[in-house]
């Protein structure tokens, strides 16, 4: 009895959680204004990203250009420079007509920011995407010379590791931010397992060491995640 409740507790978890991620959705480019496209169906969430497909024809697809939605059915479109496709040709227009667009693209590729240890287990064991360990981020951030989070270093790391969302615990609250649109497209209650709040976030290293001097940065945990907005 205590297992069979046990089972459907976490059946139930893991369904909460996993409609706080939004989407990946597949829509298409119906009409382009510059750098501004109409889409044939709008993404699930004003601010999400994603890419536009371009068919070279003889079955050679390419992503032309990234999109981040900016009201529904609407969006603001650049060249892409998420993956390389050094062997196709690039087109004159980063997006036409007829496209093919991928809302949400690598959303299932989570970067989990979060004050302890125990929060983060409890994150990542909700399961249903692939959690990349916080520890990449952090020796980034050494590499960088950077000490702290924030949505340019996030968008860095996102393009080297394929990242789609990072998962924010903030104070009260978690987010999952987009870190190409660098915009917030969920946020829901929240409460950290435990008191510990490590600087700048939860990591297996002993610290980040960032800055001109390369010295162990110190600050406070959620003053620094609660920047990003």
């Amino acid at each position: 009895m205590i297992k069979r409740f046990v089972m459907i507790l976490t059946l139930c978890l893991m369904s909460v959680w996993a409609g706080f991620y939004p989407p990946t959705v597949h829509s298409s480019v119906s009409a382009v204004h510059g750098d501004r496209v109409t889409l044939s169906t709008a993404l699930p969430v004003n601010g999400m990203s994603g890419i536009v497909l371009h068919d070279f024809g003889k079955g050679l697809q390419a992503i032309t250009g990234i999109l981040v939605q900016t009201a529904p059915k609407e969006a603001t479109v650049r060249k892409g420079d998420l993956l390389d496709h050094k062997g196709l040709p690039t087109p004159k227009q980063v997006a036409r007509p007829g496209d093919k667009v991928i809302g949400g693209y690598l959303y299932n590729n989570v970067l989990v920011l979060a004050p302890n240890a125990e929060t983060y287990r409890a994150i990542t064991q909700s399961g249903g995407r692939f959690f990349i360990h916080p520890d990449l981020y952090a020796a980034y951030l050494s590499r960088k010379g950077d000490s702290a989070p924030d949505a340019s270093n996030l968008a860095g790391f996102a393009r080297e590791a394929q990242v789609g969302l990072v998962y924010i615990v903030q104070k009260d609250r978690a987010i999952l931010f987009d870190p190409i649109s660098s915009r917030i497209v969920a946020s829901r209650p929240f409460h950290p397992r435990g008191s510990e709040a490590r600087y700048p976030f939860y990591t297996r290293f002993s610290g980040v060491r960032g800055g001109f001097l390369g010295g162990k940065s110190e600050g406070d945990y959620y003053q620094s995640v609660g920047r990003i907005k």
